[in-house]
């Protein structure tokens, strides 16, 4: 193999890959990159068995071929060189090295063979779809703050995308949560998407997915079976097991009869909630909100190191209500706000309060409260 290629085109497909590969390994093989070349492009694959990605860039081909290398390090090299910089990357296939030559400089590292490298087995796909990044974007960006981290619940540890009915009709819905908060986001279900049986989408996955999703004109090919999902755009494909496992009824704990009504400004409410906690004990970080005509107070009283209070003017208009939550919860759900206003729906003090953006309904959020 010998190929040459721009360092930028480099760098990006190689970060894209390296960030799939898991820093300590078992497997030798999966702390490699597997670069093939063929035609006017190379193509870069990276997996951890659960999650595979392939970026192609253009390049001069010399010499078609394929070998597998350390990503760390390869990523790291190329990090280092000049902007600008045309890469020459050669493999005789025998020497058992890959050598890499920018400018003055030449590196040489340590290859695998090619046949050792897993590809993940190609399934077949029940539903085909295309959506446009800013959709997908926003479904996965609003809901994965709500993704748990609790390994024995592995069912929530991912988003839950599937086809369902919304208040103007079908829609393409990703909900995440973990016990103690839940977001419900929807969008137009697109073309083809019908079909779709319920996947739960890893944690993991959510994340490599933002890279694809970036520019904003792209249209993103999504295909789904019952074990796989595929992500797909011109130059990426990524490639992902999703969670074995049931979600539970989401629908259960969205709550319908809160008629308590709070409109306050998103930002204005975000800050405040942040400057009152500062006092607060790291562990229960409880805020108290008190709510009266048009006026929220809300107060931390932590004995061990201070106490905090700040006011705020709000559109409210129904009996007094106290009620507590996490500070670190509203903060995630406030910040998820992108229109001006966030509308509380209240019930009780001991009840699950849900929050919207507005009279939006496309993106619902469901706090559960706390004692004070």
């Amino acid at each position: 193999m010998k190929v040459s290629i721009e360092r930028s085109a480099l760098l990006k497909a190689m970060s894209q890959a390296q960030s799939v590969v898991e820093r300590r390994n078992t497997i030798p093989i999966l702390a490699n990159v597997l670069i093939e070349s063929e035609g006017d492009a190379v193509s870069f694959r990276a997996t951890d068995l659960d999650i595979e990605v392939i970026d192609k860039a253009p390049a001069m081909v010399e010499r078609a071929g394929a070998t597998t290398v350390g990503a760390h390090t390869l990523h790291e090299i190329v990090r280092k060189l000049p902007d600008g910089a045309m890469v020459e990357l050669s493999d005789d296939g025998t020497s058992g090295r890959l050598e890499i030559k920018a400018g003055r400089s030449s590196f040489s590292l340590a290859t695998l063979p090619k046949e050792d490298f897993p590809v993940m087995a190609s399934s077949e796909y029940a539903c085909n779809f295309s959506a446009s990044a800013p959709v997908l974007r926003r479904l996965f960006d609003k809901s994965k703050f709500a993704i748990s981290t609790e390994e024995t619940r592995y069912y929530l540890n991912g988003v839950y995308m599937h086809a369902s009915d919304g208040a103007d009709g079908k829609v393409l819905r990703c909900v995440a949560t973990d016990g103690h908060r839940l977001a419900r986001i929807d969008a137009p279900l697109p073309e083809g998407a019908e079909e779709l049986p319920g996947v739960i989408v890893p944690r993991k996955t959510v994340n490599e997915l933002r890279k694809l999703l970036e520019d904003d004109a792209m249209q993103i090919a999504v295909s789904v079976s019952e074990t796989k999902i595929r992500f797909a755009t011109p130059e990426i494909t990524l490639t992902s097991k999703v969670i074995d496992g049931s979600f539970p009824d989401y629908t259960r704990v969205i709550p319908t009869g809160n008629t308590r009504r709070l409109e306050v400004d998103a930002a204005e409410f975000a800050h405040a909630v942040d400057r009152v906690s500062t006092v607060s004990s790291e562990r229960s970080r409880a805020v108290k909100l008190s709510l009266d005509e048009d006026r929220l107070i809300l107060t931390v009283n932590a004995p061990d190191s201070g106490a905090a209070e700040e006011e705020l003017a709000v559109a409210y208009g129904d009996e007094p209500l106290e009620i507590g939550f996490n500070a670190k919860y509203l903060l995630e759900i406030a910040g998820q706000v992108d229109r001006e206003n966030a509308v509380f729906l209240f019930n009780s003090s001991g009840d699950p309060t849900l929050m919207r953006e507005g009279n939006d309904e496309s993106a619902v959020y469901v706090v559960m409260p706390m004692r004070v």
